[in-house]
C-alpha cells in the first residue's frame, strides 16, 4: 500500500483508509467481533488510517475501535470527531469540545488522539473559537491535527487563520461530486481531503437493492437514491459501471474507489466493511489503475448523475 500525505502538517497515512460508522450504526445489524476483524485485515493490508466518532454508538464505536488497533496502535493514525448532541443538536463549546476529546482519549485507550475533527459547524460557536480550542489541545500534546467536516471555502480560511487546518473530510463518491468546488482551497491552502461514503452509502456495491428491502433499523430505507421514483434511474448508472469495471478485470466498488484515487494526491478515501473479505476487495482498489479513456467512460455512465439526493436533507456548506 503507497502513502500519501493529507495537508502540509505531516499527516502521512495509506491511500486507502478504513470508516467504521457501519459497525454501529446506519446500516442495520452487524456482529461486532466481525468488525474488530475487519479492522485487524485492513492493518494487515496496509491500511494505516482509520476513522470513527463520538456519535457512533455514543463512544462505542471508539472503544470497539481502540480494541481493534491495540497492538499496533503506534503504526496506524486514528480519527475522531466532536460536534454533536445526544438529539442531533450541534454543540463546539470549548469546554464540550475538551470534554468530548478526554471521553475519546478514554475510549480510544490511546496518549493523543491523530485527527480530531468538527463534525459539523455549529452555527452558535464563531470557527475561531474551535479552531482556538484545537489549538491548545494539540499545544498540550492530546491531539496531532485539527481537521473539519462538510465545510465551505469561507470556513476553511477562517478556522485555518487561527491553527492550520491539516484535512476536510466530506461525502464524496461518483454519486456525490458537490465539494469538488472546494478542492482550490484546500489545494491553496495545502490541506488533504478524505472523502467518506466513498461507496455511495453503499449504493456503487454492485447490485443495490431498493429501499423496502433493507433492514428495518437501516437508514436506506428513508434515503432518496434508493426510493421507487429514483433507484430505476440509479441502479441503471451501476450497470453500466459494472460493464467498465467487468473490462478492467474489476468490481464497480474498486472502480469507484480508484476513480477517487484519481482525484489528487491530496484525497485518501475511507470505505467502511464490516466483512475482512470485503475490505480485502476494498484495499484492491488501490492497484487498480485508470487510463484516460477509462476515466472518459466513466462519465459517460454518469451521465447527468443520480436523481434524488445522498440524505433526506442535502448537505450546506458555509
Amino acid at each position: 500500500m503507497q502513502r500519501r500525505t493529507l495537508g502540509s502538517q505531516g499527516l502521512a497515512v495509506s491511500e486507502v483508509g478504513y470508516g467504521s460508522m457501519g459497525i454501529n450504526m446506519f446500516y442495520g445489524s452487524s456482529d461486532h467481533d466481525e468488525g474488530v476483524r475487519a479492522i485487524q485485515r485492513a492493518h494487515d493490508l496496509g491500511v494505516t488510517l482509520f476513522d470513527t466518532a463520538e456519535l457512533y454508538g455514543w463512544g462505542e464505536n471508539e472503544k470497539l475501535v481502540g480494541r481493534a488497533i491495540k497492538d499496533f496502535r503506534d503504526e496506524v493514525v486514528v480519527a475522531t470527531k466532536f460536534g454533536f448532541t445526544r438529539d442531533f443538536g450541534r454543540d463546539s463549546r470549548p469546554d464540550h469540545v475538551r470534554e468530548v476529546v478526554e471521553n475519546s482519549l478514554h475510549n480510544l485507550d490511546v496518549d493523543v488522539i491523530d485527527v480530531v475533527y468538527q463534525h459539523r459547524l455549529d452555527p452558535s460557536v464563531p470557527i475561531e473559537d474551535v479552531a482556538g480550542t484545537l489549538k491548545e489541545l494539540i499545544d498540550e500534546g492530546k491531539v496531532k491535527h485539527y481537521g473539519l467536516c462538510e465545510v465551505g471555502p469561507r470556513t476553511i480560511e477562517r478556522a485555518h487563520a487561527v491553527h492550520p487546518v491539516s484535512v476536510v473530510q466530506t461525502e464524496y463518491s461518483l454519486f456525490a461530486r458537490e465539494v469538488e468546488t472546494i478542492f482550490p482551497t484546500l489545494d491553496e491552502l495545502g490541506i488533504g481531503f478524505v472523502p467518506y461514503s466513498p461507496l455511495a452509502r453503499g449504493f456503487l456495491v454492485g447490485s443495490p437493492r431498493p429501499a423496502a428491502e433493507h433492514e428495518e433499523d437501516d437508514a436506506r430505507r428513508n434515503l432518496p437514491w434508493w426510493q421507487p421514483e429514483n433507484f430505476e434511474h440509479n441502479r441503471a448508472i451501476v450497470e453500466r459501471l459494472a460493464t467498465i469495471a467487468q473490462e478492467k478485470d474489476a468490481t464497480v466498488p474498486q472502480l469507484a474507489l480508484a476513480w477517487l484515487l484519481t482525484r489528487g494526491e491530496h484525497v485518501v478515501p475511507i470505505p467502511g466493511s464490516r466483512s475482512p473479505q470485503r475490505v480485502e476487495q476494498n484495499v484492491a482498489a488501490a492497484t487498480l489503475d485508470l487510463t484516460a479513456d477509462d476515466l472518459a467512460a466513466i462519465d459517460a455512465a454518469l451521465g447527468d448523475g443520480p436523481q434524488g439526493a445522498s440524505t433526506a436533507e442535502a448537505a450546506s456548506w458555509e
